[in-house]
């Protein structure tokens, strides 16, 4: 995965023998939460500020530990993702088909992240979904996270998390595909399987489209990750950042890279989402035509290191709430991820080896580690011969 600059994060814990540094926790934790009536930062839905506030206790009295993150209020630059249109795939002129799909491994070697519009998907639907999105997320914490919804794969925070700089302001349902369609996973949300089952076929089509796009550009049939994606492994995920009233020093959702083929994000107009573009974090600007596209290991792993799964994260905003959508193209679990040439500069493995990896790197350090795991040493390749 892609380096960060070895910067601490902003936090301010206490001396050795001195725990008053963290009163600006507990002050924050007397006074209503700004724009929500009639709520404690301790009531908070779901309980973010506590989990929060024992991760800054468990640490008072000790240095903090970097995991490679960087400052999180650092100056950032707003960026525009290279924006493609895709209605020249569609088009019966084979230059504008070449054109945009040139357009597409283009940014996707140089950025790992770009946007596209006309891209199939009705704005209708979209605003569907984040209609019903909302009404999911507004539900009280006790009924999302025991009424086994939506498959019993609501999650909030970063139980794993033995830092603050490890820990995500945000709330998620992460949903496989194979159960998208079942009624029994939604209980009284009813509405929300119509538009979910809509969503999550109009997204895998462009994921697999998008998917077969960039295999062809390096010389393979497009119809290969259609043979090992599998539904069960691929995951649509309803995202919901809370209002944060310490965003100089958490995530809404920290940095990582995606462990699949590829991404599809729908995000609102709140912003939040930011990417390592070099060694410089840049803020991407939202585009409410467009969708998001960025690259997952999977993929840079196939493609010896011409596409770039990049670093990225959300940052947390102490006035506005944030929702966002994702889709996740992933292979089944035993399926080889392969290479597109020989040699390639990692090993064998399977997407189920690539899971437990990240795994057990969380359980044990408390972060992702990524591709490097599984990197060879003293391969001579040259992923760009094919450009």
């Amino acid at each position: 995965s892609s380096s960060s600059p070895q910067l601490k994060p902003n936090f301010s814990f206490p001396k050795t023998g001195n725990i008053k540094s963290t009163s600006r926790f507990h002050n924050f934790c007397r006074k209503p939460t700004r724009n929500i009536e009639n709520t404690t930062m301790t009531d908070s839905n779901p309980p973010l500020f506590h989990q929060y506030e024992l991760l800054l206790q468990s640490k008072a009295q000790l240095q903090l530990l970097n995991n490679g993150n960087q400052q999180i209020n650092s100056v950032m630059e707003e960026c525009q993702l290279p924006l493609i249109d895709l209605t020249g795939l569609e088009s019966s002129n084979e230059k504008e088909r070449r054109a945009c799909s040139r357009e597409i491994f283009g940014a996707s070697a140089e950025w790992g992240f770009f946007q596209v519009i006309n891209h199939g998907i009705r704005t209708e639907l979209l605003s569907r979904m984040s209609k019903e999105q909302m009404k999911l997320f507004g539900v009280p914490f006790e009924k999302k996270s025991t009424s086994g919804i939506l498959d019993h794969s609501y999650r909030w925070g970063t139980p794993t998390a033995t830092h603050p700089n490890q820990f995500s302001w945000s709330e998620a349902f992460h949903i496989p595909l194979t159960k998208v369609s079942e009624a029994a996973c939604y209980g009284e949300f009813i509405n929300l399987r119509e538009v979910m089952e809509e969503l999550a076929t109009a997204m895998s089509k462009l994921a697999r489209s998008l998917a077969g796009v960039l295999v062809e550009c390096l010389g393979h049939r497009k119809e290969i990750f259609d043979d090992i994606c599998d539904e069960s492994t691929c995951f649509l995920r309803l995202n919901h950042y809370p209002i944060c009233p310490f965003p100089g020093d958490v995530s809404g959702l920290v940095p990582h890279t995606d462990s699949d083929f590829l991404t599809i994000l729908h995000q609102d107009r709140s912003g939040g989402l930011q990417l390592m573009k070099g060694s410089q974090w840049v803020a991407v600007k939202p585009n409410p035509e467009a969708l998001v596209v960025n690259i997952g290991d999977l993929l840079q792993a196939w493609s010896n290191d011409t596409y770039k799964s990049v670093k990225h994260m959300v940052v947390a905003n102490s006035m506005r709430e944030r929702y966002s959508i994702a889709y996740f193209l992933c292979p089944s679990y035993h399926s080889p991820i392969g290479s597109c040439k020989q040699p390639s500069p990692y090993r064998h493995f399977t997407f189920a080896e690539y899971r437990k990896q990240v795994r057990d790197d969380v359980e044990k350090i408390g972060y992702k580690i990524g591709l490097s795991k599984f990197r060879l040493v003293n391969i001579n390749t040259n992923s760009n011969s094919n450009n």
